[in-house]
């Protein structure tokens, strides 16, 4: 048993710990010049990272695991990168679809379909429909996923359904809005992880991080694995929660 589950009184379960981890992967580009590389390479390796992350995040007990893959601000990024960034996420669909959906994976995805490929578009679905039933990681992949553009567009779906009379604009709640959401029914992160060392969200759920615990390590994402993930538990788990009220230790 490691530190990790030790201190969280768990073995192969970790709710005592967050439910909800989400992950801003940064850092493939500067890990690849560091060494002399392309940057390509630094993103292959990024995707070994995912593949001992997720296995971590069984191992762990953690429900949901959310990463950042791409924003929609990527695409103004190189053709020949993207270009790869793409291919990546189609072969780890084909390599790793079976495994994921044999270990209880469930594969989401957020994020917005325009400018992404037929194709890829196809593989998003099978690997959806595939997964369905699985219970034991929610995987949910931000692809194309911008948190403002995600806002807004669940702001427009209101609006519809004011102008149709479906819902007075007086009664909108935030419960409303978050079932506009593209996380609609997924819990808000307990905990949001950034590597690289930057410190920022980028855009990225905005909305569901208002209460959410923020832990920044200056580790590139492609060295990013278990040991990394149970230190940013650790931290989780000695912060004090309120979510804008007292508890008895703040009043103590």
């Amino acid at each position: 048993m490691t530190e990790i589950e030790q201190q969280s009184g768990f073995q192969n379960a970790a709710k005592a710990g967050p439910r909800h981890v989400a992950i801003i992967m940064d850092g493939n580009g500067r890990w690849a010049k560091q060494r002399g590389l392309p940057r390509a390479v630094g993103h292959r390796s990024g995707v070994e990272a995912v593949r001992r992350t997720v296995k971590a995040g069984i191992d762990l007990g953690i429900d949901y695991l959310t990463l950042f893959s791409f924003s929609s601000e990527n695409w103004s990024r190189p053709a020949a990168e993207i270009d790869d960034l793409m291919g990546l996420l189609k072969r780890f669909i084909r390599r790793d679809l079976a495994d994921l959906h044999r270990h209880g994976v469930r594969i989401q995805v957020i994020g917005e379909t325009a400018k992404v490929d037929s194709e890829l578009l196809a593989m998003i679905e099978e690997a959806k429909a595939l997964t369905a039933g699985n219970k034991v990681l929610n995987l949910i992949i931000a692809f194309n996923y911008g948190a403002r553009s995600e806002i807004t567009r669940a702001v427009r779906r209101l609006g519809a359904k004011v102008a149709n009379g479906e819902i007075a604009a007086a009664h909108i709640a935030p419960e409303h809005i978050e079932a506009e959401l593209d996380t609609a029914g997924i819990p808000d992160p307990d905990l949001l992880i950034r590597t690289s060392g930057e410190l920022r969200l980028s855009n990225f759920l905005l909305w569901q991080c208002a209460y959410t615990e923020l832990v920044f390590l200056n580790v590139y994402w492609p060295d990013f694995g278990r040991e990394q993930l149970e230190h940013a538990i650790k931290e989780y788990l000695a912060r004090d929660r309120r979510f804008g009220g007292l508890n008895a230790r703040s009043l103590a």
